[in-house]
């Protein structure tokens, strides 16, 4: 597989230094890229990246995932407006360690030859002197060459400034490509196009300090077709951890794409090669309404980062929302499962006692918990046949309810209608 050609058919690829094409085609190459670990999972926005290094190795090249201890102390300005807060030692340790075990279910850390390793640029910084990095690294660099990058100059015009730390940033992450180039034979830094002028900068140490050569190549930023940033929603960042963003929501997020935006994503962030996403392509042309481009996506993006079984999991989840699933699916889930199935749902909580004799519906519904907000609505509704619990219609204002109806001993599913969901905790 030719590496620059496969990122360029799927749009992936931004700039690239010459003779880096030629360089890859001659044979096994390493290179790598640079993931924050400001926090203890990566996010959706890291996935351009992850699939950067997945296409990389797939070209037979070997894939290094650099993971920035020492530079998460100190904060990338590119494309920032203001300095970021910078990280305890401790903190750091703790998020090296969830980047690399979810980087292990993407790439291949055993496949001999090219299998791809984790390197952290902390082991290299910690004993590295001020007085020492100033004479081995900072004399190399001008001043002028650094005033030069458009993060600089950005921040400097700005109102917040900035703080020598990050004016320093460049250096430190040239020096990092240098010590991988010295140390592991890494001719090659790759990352997103606001990466450039920092990768640059290591190019150009390497060449006065070593008189070595060393290649560039970045990607597109992702961006949505309705300008709002990729990988946010009102809830916040989608993470690849299943602790911070369900299977569930982790699938919806993908599968909620425009078609607009699909078309791209699903060759940016699927493995499917180019004949099957062209089929896709027309058959959702042909019929948009079945979504095939995003079902294909969600269903191709989840396996790889949560495994079939959860996939399998987001599937019937929709179709419980969405659809006819019974209710005995809800058993398939844990609490914290059933939680994150219906975030966001407007949910209410009854002292479990009040289970224990049984209670009305039109007493659980219309004062106990305020699904309705009066008992008389509550009774024209149920009389009106809109009214279910546990997916099972209401018959009469006369139903009762005990804890034999609590779905894993504590929840209770109330629908109006057949979209308007609540749920009832029972503690």
């Amino acid at each position: 597989m030719d590496f620059v050609e496969e990122l360029r058919w799927r749009g992936m690829l931004h700039d690239i230094m010459p003779g880096t094409k030629e360089l890859l085609n001659r044979g096994m190459t390493s290179g790598y890229i640079g993931f924050d670990p400001t926090a203890d999972s990566l996010h959706v926005g890291s996935l351009a990246q992850i699939m950067t290094l997945i296409h990389f190795q797939r070209a037979g090249h070997k894939p290094f995932a650099l993971v920035g201890g020492a530079t998460g102390m100190v904060g990338d300005p590119s494309g920032k407006s203001q300095e970021r807060n910078l990280l305890s030692e401790d903190v750091l340790q703790h998020n090296l360690a969830g980047i690399q075990k979810q980087l292990e279910k993407f790439l291949d850390f055993n496949s001999s030859a090219n299998s791809a390793q984790m390197v952290n640029n902390y082991d290299w910084f910690k004993d590295f002197t001020f007085l020492s990095f100033i004479r081995e690294v900072g004399k190399h660099i001008t001043v002028n060459y650094m005033m030069a990058k458009d993060s600089v100059k950005n921040r400097i015009s700005g109102d917040t400034g900035m703080s020598f730390t990050e004016f320093t940033y460049q250096l430190v992450q040239g020096y990092d490509f240098y010590y991988l180039w010295k140390h592991h034979q890494c001719v090659l830094q790759m990352g997103g196009s606001d990466q450039w002028g920092n990768i640059v900068t290591g190019t150009e140490l390497i060449r006065r300090k070593d008189a070595g050569e060393a290649y560039a190549l970045t990607t597109q930023l992702i961006k949505k077709s309705d300008g709002t940033k990729f990988g946010k929603t009102e809830g916040g960042n989608i993470w690849l951890d299943p602790q911070k963003t369900s299977p569930y929501k982790f699938y919806q997020f993908w599968l909620n794409t425009s078609d607009e935006d699909a078309k791209a994503y699903i060759r940016i962030f699927t493995l499917f090669d180019q004949g099957i996403i062209e089929a896709l392509e027309a058959e959702h042309t042909i019929a948009p309404h079945l979504r095939g481009l995003q079902k294909a996506l969600a269903m191709d993006i989840t396996i790889r980062t949560h495994g079939e079984k959860e996939y399998q999991k987001a599937i019937k989840s929709s179709e419980f929302l969405f659809g006819n699933t019974g209710i005995e699916f809800l058993n398939e889930l844990n609490g914290a499962e059933v939680l994150a199935l219906f975030e966001g749902v407007p949910n209410f909580k009854i002292a479990l006692d009040e289970l224990s004799n049984g209670i009305n519906v039109i007493d659980l519904l219309g004062a106990k918990t305020a699904v309705f907000p009066s008992k008389g609505e509550a009774k024209k509704m149920i009389q009106g046949g809109g009214v279910a619990v546990n997916k099972n219609k209401v018959e009469t204002a006369d139903d009762r309810y005990n804890k034999q109806d609590l779905i894993g001993g504590k929840f209770l599913v109330v629908q109006k209608g057949k979209k308007n969901y609540f749920l009832i905790i029972a503690e």
